[in-house]
């Protein structure tokens, strides 16, 4: 006859579990390793998203930026419009936020939203390095065309405006390459990637145009170095015979777009890619890289 442990008077090593053991390994989590759940599945919309954007073919990558810079600068021409009426940065920020709103939903790109997603997927093995050059040149170059185009149909249908825009773009072409400016467009650069971040870091869409508002709030509102946004501007002060030309615009542009992108790669996206290690060397070996 079989013995069993309820004969040896053994008790059952899954009885001794207390009741709430089941809630709480639910509470823990499935995922493998250190890592919480929602930072697995914030990562792998990440690399998702960041792939998909990486093998785009060109005409998609331009046309996608070319429109980014249309939707972009009409949060421009409202923050032209509502500083010539009020004075306030602040107010002129918050009304610059369309422009991010309007970017976030009909899913276009600026240059700058490119220092964290794709950088994640090229970690992750998920693309290449080439890849990452014809996304971010493509949408550089396209972002321009396109601001630069719309801010010229800004400026015929409102002259009432140049004198704003003039004032505005001298603010920046007139900066001298010091800390100041330096530290301007660096901080540019985090806030930038740090909305993109937080956008990234949720499914609802009340919440991602909250942080598109933040976002466009601290850029705008405090006058950040931002190398599309304040370009733009620039465009529309030249297209108003400001006193100024395309060589001063250069000589305060490829500063200001360096030093976005070490802000943006180098604090926000590297702390990031540390935070993540532990998933990139799993996402690597999933893709063979």
């Amino acid at each position: 006859m079989r013995t069993t442990r309820d004969d040896l008077g053994e008790i059952d090593p899954a009885a001794e579990q207390p009741a709430g053991a089941d809630s709480a390994r639910d509470e823990l989590g499935e995922a493998d390793g250190p890592t919480e759940d929602e930072l697995q599945e914030a990562f792998d919309a990440v690399v998702s998203d960041g792939a998909q954007r990486l093998h785009r073919s060109w005409r998609e990558v331009l046309t996608t930026g070319f429109a980014g810079g249309l939707e972009v600068a009409t949060g421009l021409l409202l923050l032209f419009a509502v500083y010539a009426e009020t004075g306030s940065h602040l107010l002129a920020g918050l009304a610059f936020s369309v422009g991010f709103i309007a970017l976030l939903l009909a899913r276009s790109e600026l240059f700058t939203e490119g220092f964290l997603v794709p950088v994640t997927a090229v970690a992750a093995g998920r693309a290449s390095m080439a890849q990452l050059g014809k996304l971010w040149s493509g949408t550089l170059v396209s972002n321009l065309l396109g601001g630069w185009l719309f801010m010229w149909l800004a400026v015929q249908a409102f002259p009432q405006l140049r004198d704003t825009m003039t004032d505005m773009a001298v603010h920046f072409v007139d900066a001298p390459l010091d800390l100041q400016s330096a530290a301007l467009a660096f901080l540019a650069g985090i806030a930038i990637t740090l909305m993109t971040r937080m956008q990234h870091g949720t499914d609802s869409d009340p919440a991602k145009i909250v942080a598109a508002v933040a976002g466009a709030f601290v850029l705008a509102g405090l006058q950040l170095f931002h190398s599309i946004l304040e370009s733009l501007v620039i465009f529309a002060a030249l297209h108003a015979d400001a006193p100024f030309g395309y060589g001063d615009w250069l000589a305060w542009f490829w500063y200001t777009a360096l030093l976005n992108m070490a802000g943006g790669l180098f604090v926000v996206t590297l702390l990031r890619l540390v935070r993540s290690k532990d998933m990139i060397k799993e996402e690597r070996a999933k893709a063979g890289a």
